[in-house]
Protein backbone atom coordinates (compact mmCIF):
# COMPACT_ATOMS: atom_id res chain seq x y z
CA UNK A 1 0.00 0.00 0.00
CA UNK A 2 1.45 3.33 -0.70
CA UNK A 3 2.67 5.62 2.14
CA UNK A 4 2.73 9.18 2.23
CA UNK A 5 6.11 10.92 2.21
CA UNK A 6 8.51 10.76 4.27
CA UNK A 7 7.85 12.37 7.91
CA UNK A 8 4.24 12.59 7.06
CA UNK A 9 1.51 10.73 8.97
CA UNK A 10 4.44 9.23 11.82
CA UNK A 11 3.91 12.00 14.49
CA UNK A 12 7.20 13.11 14.13
CA UNK A 13 7.36 16.79 15.76
CA UNK A 14 10.59 17.71 12.92
CA UNK A 15 8.48 16.86 10.22
CA UNK A 16 9.22 20.18 7.61
CA UNK A 17 6.69 19.50 4.91
CA UNK A 18 3.29 19.93 4.96
CA UNK A 19 0.26 20.00 2.60
CA UNK A 20 -2.22 22.83 2.57
CA UNK A 21 -5.72 21.83 1.01
CA UNK A 22 -9.28 24.22 0.56
CA UNK A 23 -12.14 22.83 -0.18
CA UNK A 24 -13.15 24.03 -3.81
CA UNK A 25 -15.70 24.00 -6.48
CA UNK A 26 -19.10 24.47 -3.60
CA UNK A 27 -20.65 27.07 -6.32
CA UNK A 28 -23.70 25.48 -8.12
CA UNK A 29 -26.18 26.98 -11.08
CA UNK A 30 -25.96 30.92 -10.22
CA UNK A 31 -25.14 30.91 -7.25
CA UNK A 32 -21.21 31.56 -6.30
CA UNK A 33 -19.43 30.09 -3.01
CA UNK A 34 -15.41 31.10 -2.84
CA UNK A 35 -12.99 32.55 -5.13
CA UNK A 36 -11.62 29.77 -6.29
CA UNK A 37 -9.75 30.95 -9.20
CA UNK A 38 -7.69 33.26 -6.47
CA UNK A 39 -7.34 30.44 -4.16
CA UNK A 40 -6.03 27.70 -6.11
CA UNK A 41 -2.22 29.27 -6.26
CA UNK A 42 -1.52 28.90 -2.96
CA UNK A 43 -2.77 25.61 -2.32
CA UNK A 44 -1.39 22.07 -2.98
CA UNK A 45 -4.96 19.93 -2.38
CA UNK A 46 -8.05 20.54 -3.68
CA UNK A 47 -11.20 19.32 -1.62
CA UNK A 48 -13.51 19.35 -5.01
CA UNK A 49 -17.29 19.33 -3.79
CA UNK A 50 -18.98 16.40 -5.50
CA UNK A 51 -22.81 17.40 -6.17
CA UNK A 52 -24.36 16.81 -2.64
CA UNK A 53 -23.50 19.74 -0.18
CA UNK A 54 -22.82 21.99 -3.07
CA UNK A 55 -21.17 21.41 -6.69
CA UNK A 56 -22.87 21.02 -9.91
CA UNK A 57 -21.22 19.36 -13.12
CA UNK A 58 -20.05 22.41 -14.60
CA UNK A 59 -18.66 23.29 -11.45
CA UNK A 60 -16.84 19.86 -11.02
CA UNK A 61 -15.26 19.64 -14.83
CA UNK A 62 -13.89 23.50 -14.36
CA UNK A 63 -12.63 23.17 -10.77
CA UNK A 64 -10.38 19.83 -12.03
CA UNK A 65 -9.27 21.56 -14.82
CA UNK A 66 -7.83 24.34 -12.97
CA UNK A 67 -6.37 23.13 -10.70
CA UNK A 68 -4.60 20.47 -13.14
CA UNK A 69 -2.83 23.10 -14.83
CA UNK A 70 -2.14 24.60 -11.63
CA UNK A 71 -0.78 21.13 -10.34
CA UNK A 72 -2.88 21.02 -7.93
CA UNK A 73 -3.90 17.42 -6.76
CA UNK A 74 -7.37 16.98 -6.61
CA UNK A 75 -9.42 15.27 -3.73
CA UNK A 76 -13.22 14.07 -3.48
CA UNK A 77 -15.33 15.93 -0.97
CA UNK A 78 -18.14 14.46 -0.21
CA UNK A 79 -20.94 15.75 2.15
CA UNK A 80 -24.65 15.42 3.22
CA UNK A 81 -27.34 15.67 0.69
CA UNK A 82 -27.93 19.12 1.85
CA UNK A 83 -27.95 21.85 -0.42
CA UNK A 84 -30.38 24.17 1.93
CA UNK A 85 -27.95 23.40 4.61
CA UNK A 86 -24.32 23.44 3.19
CA UNK A 87 -23.77 19.94 4.57
CA UNK A 88 -23.56 21.51 7.78
CA UNK A 89 -26.70 20.37 9.43
CA UNK A 90 -26.73 16.84 10.97
CA UNK A 91 -28.29 14.07 9.11
CA UNK A 92 -29.64 10.76 10.27
CA UNK A 93 -28.12 8.33 7.46
CA UNK A 94 -27.94 4.39 7.85
CA UNK A 95 -24.64 3.15 7.12
CA UNK A 96 -25.83 1.59 3.83
CA UNK A 97 -26.92 4.78 2.99
CA UNK A 98 -23.80 6.77 4.41
CA UNK A 99 -21.40 4.20 2.44
CA UNK A 100 -23.11 4.86 -0.75
CA UNK A 101 -23.72 8.08 -0.55
CA UNK A 102 -19.87 8.22 -0.08
CA UNK A 103 -19.15 5.78 -2.81
CA UNK A 104 -21.55 7.60 -5.18
CA UNK A 105 -19.95 11.31 -5.02
CA UNK A 106 -15.83 9.55 -5.42
CA UNK A 107 -17.29 8.10 -8.77
CA UNK A 108 -19.14 11.44 -9.82
CA UNK A 109 -15.54 13.41 -9.39
CA UNK A 110 -13.23 10.67 -11.11
CA UNK A 111 -14.86 10.88 -14.33
CA UNK A 112 -13.99 14.57 -14.26
CA UNK A 113 -10.66 13.76 -13.17
CA UNK A 114 -10.36 11.26 -16.04
CA UNK A 115 -11.71 13.83 -18.46
CA UNK A 116 -8.82 16.53 -17.24
CA UNK A 117 -6.14 13.37 -17.03
CA UNK A 118 -5.18 13.00 -13.50
CA UNK A 119 -6.21 10.65 -11.28
CA UNK A 120 -8.22 11.23 -7.58
CA UNK A 121 -5.11 11.74 -4.30
CA UNK A 122 -7.72 11.86 -1.55
CA UNK A 123 -11.09 12.08 -0.02
CA UNK A 124 -12.06 14.71 2.52
CA UNK A 125 -15.50 14.38 3.99
CA UNK A 126 -16.95 17.75 4.33
CA UNK A 127 -19.14 19.10 7.26
CA UNK A 128 -21.05 17.24 9.30
CA UNK A 129 -20.42 14.21 7.39
CA UNK A 130 -17.20 14.59 8.82
CA UNK A 131 -17.31 16.26 12.42
CA UNK A 132 -19.87 13.07 13.13
CA UNK A 133 -17.45 10.58 12.35
CA UNK A 134 -15.07 11.92 14.76
CA UNK A 135 -17.40 10.47 17.51
CA UNK A 136 -19.83 7.91 15.61
CA UNK A 137 -17.88 4.93 15.06
CA UNK A 138 -20.44 3.63 12.84
CA UNK A 139 -21.02 6.55 10.12
CA UNK A 140 -17.07 6.59 10.10
CA UNK A 141 -17.22 2.55 9.35
CA UNK A 142 -19.52 3.63 6.43
CA UNK A 143 -17.32 6.05 5.43
CA UNK A 144 -14.09 4.39 5.12
CA UNK A 145 -15.93 1.40 3.49
CA UNK A 146 -17.51 3.50 0.85
CA UNK A 147 -13.90 5.25 0.12
CA UNK A 148 -12.65 1.17 -0.05
CA UNK A 149 -15.13 0.30 -2.02
CA UNK A 150 -13.97 2.53 -4.82
CA UNK A 151 -10.19 2.42 -4.35
CA UNK A 152 -8.45 1.86 -0.73
CA UNK A 153 -5.10 3.36 -2.11
CA UNK A 154 -6.84 7.00 -1.80
CA UNK A 155 -5.84 9.08 0.92
CA UNK A 156 -8.22 10.09 3.99
CA UNK A 157 -7.67 13.29 4.61
CA UNK A 158 -9.39 13.35 8.35
CA UNK A 159 -8.71 15.57 11.95
CA UNK A 160 -8.40 12.44 14.27
CA UNK A 161 -11.15 10.81 16.29
CA UNK A 162 -13.19 7.21 15.08
CA UNK A 163 -12.89 8.32 11.28
CA UNK A 164 -9.06 7.89 11.67
CA UNK A 165 -9.49 4.92 13.67
CA UNK A 166 -11.98 3.15 12.02
CA UNK A 167 -9.80 3.65 7.93
CA UNK A 168 -6.32 2.77 9.79
CA UNK A 169 -8.03 -0.57 10.87
CA UNK A 170 -9.67 -1.20 7.59
CA UNK A 171 -5.88 -0.43 6.14
CA UNK A 172 -5.96 2.80 4.54
CA UNK A 173 -3.56 5.48 4.67
CA UNK A 174 -4.58 8.56 6.95
CA UNK A 175 -3.40 12.24 6.43
CA UNK A 176 -3.62 13.72 9.46
CA UNK A 177 -5.21 17.27 8.87
CA UNK A 178 -5.03 20.57 11.49
CA UNK A 179 -7.36 23.84 10.72
CA UNK A 180 -5.56 26.84 10.12
CA UNK A 181 -8.75 29.20 10.48
CA UNK A 182 -10.60 27.19 12.88
CA UNK A 183 -10.86 26.91 16.69
CA UNK A 184 -10.99 23.94 18.62
CA UNK A 185 -12.73 22.28 21.74
CA UNK A 186 -10.43 21.13 24.69
CA UNK A 187 -11.01 17.87 23.13
CA UNK A 188 -9.91 18.40 19.89
CA UNK A 189 -12.89 18.67 17.31
CA UNK A 190 -14.33 22.17 16.39
CA UNK A 191 -15.73 24.64 17.78
CA UNK A 192 -19.27 25.22 16.54
CA UNK A 193 -19.38 27.90 13.93
CA UNK A 194 -22.52 28.80 16.19
CA UNK A 195 -19.88 30.52 18.74
CA UNK A 196 -17.70 33.89 18.08
CA UNK A 197 -14.34 33.19 17.37
CA UNK A 198 -15.08 29.81 15.45
CA UNK A 199 -13.57 31.35 12.73
CA UNK A 200 -10.23 32.63 12.40
CA UNK A 201 -9.41 35.46 9.95
CA UNK A 202 -6.36 37.08 11.28
CA UNK A 203 -3.59 36.75 9.17
CA UNK A 204 -0.87 36.67 11.46
CA UNK A 205 -3.07 34.57 13.96
CA UNK A 206 -3.32 31.55 11.58
CA UNK A 207 0.33 31.91 10.47
CA UNK A 208 1.36 31.54 13.79
CA UNK A 209 -0.71 29.19 15.12
CA UNK A 210 -0.24 26.56 11.68
CA UNK A 211 3.68 27.18 12.69
CA UNK A 212 3.01 25.64 15.78
CA UNK A 213 1.22 23.00 15.20
CA UNK A 214 3.76 21.85 12.64
CA UNK A 215 6.94 22.51 14.32
CA UNK A 216 5.84 21.15 17.72
CA UNK A 217 2.27 19.41 17.19
CA UNK A 218 0.55 22.19 19.65
CA UNK A 219 -2.13 24.40 18.98
CA UNK A 220 -4.37 26.09 21.83
CA UNK A 221 -8.01 25.64 21.99
CA UNK A 222 -10.78 27.97 22.05
CA UNK A 223 -10.05 28.01 26.44
CA UNK A 224 -6.55 28.69 26.38
CA UNK A 225 -5.94 24.62 26.96
CA UNK A 226 -2.96 23.36 24.84
CA UNK A 227 -3.87 20.45 22.64
CA UNK A 228 -2.27 18.17 20.63
CA UNK A 229 -2.23 17.53 16.83
CA UNK A 230 -0.71 15.84 14.02
CA UNK A 231 -0.17 17.55 10.80
CA UNK A 232 0.18 15.98 7.55
CA UNK A 233 -1.91 18.89 5.70
CA UNK A 234 -3.41 22.06 6.76
CA UNK A 235 -6.81 23.37 5.74
CA UNK A 236 -8.35 26.78 5.20
CA UNK A 237 -11.49 26.75 4.28
CA UNK A 238 -12.19 27.99 0.92
CA UNK A 239 -15.61 30.26 2.39
CA UNK A 240 -13.52 31.64 5.51
CA UNK A 241 -13.21 35.25 4.03
CA UNK A 242 -10.21 36.87 2.98
CA UNK A 243 -9.46 32.63 2.16
CA UNK A 244 -7.00 33.54 -0.88
CA UNK A 245 -4.84 36.14 1.02
CA UNK A 246 -4.95 33.91 3.88
CA UNK A 247 -3.51 31.08 2.28
CA UNK A 248 -0.96 33.18 0.65
CA UNK A 249 0.40 34.12 4.00
CA UNK A 250 0.00 31.02 5.31
CA UNK A 251 1.91 29.73 2.52
CA UNK A 252 4.87 32.29 2.99
CA UNK A 253 5.13 32.02 6.66
CA UNK A 254 5.51 28.15 5.97
CA UNK A 255 8.20 28.44 3.38
CA UNK A 256 10.36 31.50 5.48
CA UNK A 257 10.16 29.00 8.31
CA UNK A 258 12.10 26.14 6.16
CA UNK A 259 8.83 24.31 6.15
CA UNK A 260 8.13 22.83 2.29
CA UNK A 261 4.91 22.95 1.26
CA UNK A 262 3.79 20.48 -1.19
CA UNK A 263 0.94 18.02 -1.87
CA UNK A 264 0.41 14.66 -0.19
CA UNK A 265 1.54 12.90 -3.25
CA UNK A 266 3.45 15.40 -4.41
CA UNK A 267 5.02 12.73 -7.78
CA UNK A 268 1.02 11.65 -9.04
CA UNK A 269 1.26 8.38 -7.75
CA UNK A 270 -1.34 6.48 -6.38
Amino acid sequence: MSELTPNQGSGDRTARTVDINSDMGESFGAWTMGADADLLPHITSANVACGFHAGDPRVMAATVAEAVRLHVRVGAHPGFSDLVGFGRRNLALTPHEARTDVLYQIGALQAFCRRAGTTLQHVKPHGQLNNLAMTDRTLADAIVAGIADFDPTLLLIAYGGELARAAEAAGLVVAYEAYADRAYNPDGTLLSRRVDGSVITDAAHIGERALRMVEDGKVAAHDGTVIDVRVDTLCIHGDTPGAPALANHLHAVLERSGVRVRSLRPDGRP
